[in-house]
């Protein structure tokens, strides 16, 4: 038990509040996914399933996402070929459904002929929406409107496939949103919009949610999801829904939710490890949570397997961002810097060639393989936090502990300095990597590939080394930290807009998904279809 919590002084029986009590509740009634009998469950062919899952692994390696965005945007890319097609999406569920399994989305089995009808249920009510919305707009309108719908068509199938998990997480989010929403005050804004604003923050911290899940999750939150909704009732709703969609993005990009994602961000970690607690030991949660005691040792416990499991958790997401690195960006880079010195210069300098392939793997472990984890000091605050959480004492949650308001400069000169003083570290850092690359003979082509990737490398190790931070209370800056952060955030910044705006144009996605993926999986479908073939006719031989 921690020295700042002695017995003597303080009672051991925590009292949980009601929001408390209401989230283990709903642990104790949570539904598990009902396997289908074997006649309604649907199987493929391992043999096919194998080569599926390969090239969904190559094909994923492409694209860097986060592991719990990989399967909606897989069934976003499996419809939209299938709707290429199809327009009319009939019978295209199975189909979808025989393709996730093949991939290996769900083992075989576990998906079966009342999915099928959900998800084509779906699928014709996007069908319906689409021809109603889409149709007679122009490009740009046209364009938003069908993403738009196909973010909730394929969220709520995601959702429908993984009931469980999607109750879960909804639960946990509505719990921080219960327990922190008292604590914010935005000066000028009604409470019906600060708590929308909020939730906004909670889903891109929290649920780590890309844009289609934050319109999903926001959709459904003002309105019924699409299985909810009639056919005549979307017809009525279909021709607010341009408006609404508009809403909802200008909810997600406004202002203030920078500020409640900062907020959110502080407030997370003592929540994380709470929600790993209840995830490892959902029954004995009531005697852990009532208990200071033995919620100290939980707590210690669980931190201290959180923390290290932080060092093999980047090094996996090192692994797979050096990967998408190499896949998309370097090859390209390096395959374009001969030919173009050849032409320019005529000549090909072999020596940064060499340094442009093998520096920018060593600045990636360089940068990621210094890191603390957090210790026991961290620890102590994060039980002390769980307590101020589940605690029936309501302190916590009315002590109003941020107040966003609008930024306005008070010192426009001073800002307008700030501004120079930071356009200087470009000039400053691209100049001495300018000289110093100059010095070992790159020309100009081969300096432009070098700042590349160590811009990009930079970029994405600097997203890596964040996740170490998720489990710290608070972060102690170094003395050193205002110098490095001179040198480093300019390539940071050119590292953000290489990652995104030439994601853009990510050749190897063009060449999976309207060269490559079209003809295989038509091969696996015949393939598939000429294997059930051959067992039935065993089973007539039988």
């Amino acid at each position: 038990m921690p020295d700042d919590q002695p017995a003597k002084n303080e009672s051991n029986t925590i009292i949980l509040s009601k929001f408390t009590q209401a989230l283990l509740d709903t642990f104790k009634t949570a539904k598990k996914r009902v396997r289908p009998d074997d006649i309604s469950a649907l199987s493929v062919s391992q043999t096919v399933s194998f080569f599926a899952l390969v090239y969904e692994r190559v094909r994923n390696a492409v694209e860097y996402r986060e592991d719990h965005l990989i399967l909606r945007a897989a069934i976003e890319r499996i419809l939209r070929r299938r709707f290429s097609l199809n327009p009319d999406g009939h019978g295209e569920a199975e189909n979808l459904l025989r393709e996730l399994l093949w991939a290996r989305y769900f083992d075989n089995g576990v998906l079966g002929a009342e999915d099928n009808v959900v998800i084509q249920n779906l699928i014709s009510k996007y069908v319906l929406l689409r021809r109603q919305l889409v149709v007679g707009r122009d490009s740009e309108i046209r364009i938003f409107l069908d993403q738009f719908l196909m973010d909730l068509l394929t969220s709520e199938i995601e959702e429908s496939l993984q009931p469980e998990s999607a109750t879960i997480q909804s639960n946990l989010s509505s719990f921080i949103f219960q327990v922190l929403r008292r604590k914010i005050k935005i000066e000028g804004l009604k409470e019906d919009q600060k708590d929308a604003y909020f939730l906004v923050a909670i889903e891109k911290v929290f649920g780590k949610s890309d844009r289609a899940y934050l319109r999903y999750r926001l959709f459904i939150t003002f309105y019924k999801t699409l299985r909810d909704h009639s056919e005549k009732e979307l017809e009525i709703l279909g021709s607010k829904l341009p408006a609404i969609f508009k809403k909802i993005d200008d909810m997600v990009t406004n202002p203030y939710v920078d500020n409640l994602i900062k907020f959110t961000r502080k407030q997370l970690p003592p929540f994380l490890i709470l929600f790993a607690l209840i995830k490892s030991k959902p029954d004995e949660l009531q005697a852990i949570l009532t208990n200071r005691e033995r919620l100290w040792n939980e707590v210690d416990q669980t931190c201290r397997d959180k923390y290290q499991h932080l060092g093999a958790r980047v090094r996996t997401l090192a692994v797979r961002s050096f990967i998408y690195i190499l896949l998309t960006k370097m090859i390209f880079a390096i395959i374009l810097e001969v030919p173009i010195s050849i032409y320019i210069y005529g000549e090909v300098n072999k020596n940064a060639i060499i340094i442009n392939s093998i520096f920018p793997p060593i600045l990636m472990i360089g940068i990621l393989g210094f890191f603390k984890v957090p210790g026991e000091e961290n620890t102590r605050k994060i039980f002390q936090r769980i307590i101020d959480i589940i605690n029936e004492d309501k302190s916590f949650e009315t002590l109003v502990a941020f107040v966003p308001k609008k930024s306005t400069p008070k010192r426009p000169l001073l800002i307008f300095g700030f501004t120079v003083f930071y356009t200087l570290t470009f000039l400053v850092t691209l100049s001495l990597i300018y000289e110093f690359l100059k010095n070992l003979g790159f020309n100009l082509v081969s300096q432009v590939i070098f700042v590349f990737f160590v811009s990009v490398v930079s970029f994405f190790s600097y997203r890596i080394r964040q996740v170490t931070k998720e489990l710290r209370l608070e972060e102690k800056a170094s003395v050193l930290s205002p110098i490095v952060d001179f040198f480093f955030m300019p390539m940071l910044s050119l590292g953000k807009f290489f990652s995104s705006e030439i994601a853009k144009l990510n050749f190897f996605i063009f060449i999976f998904d309207f060269i490559i993926e079209a003809p295989f999986k038509l091969i696996f479908e015949v393939v598939e279809e000429w294997i059930s073939f051959v067992r039935k006719r065993k089973e007539e031989i039988i």
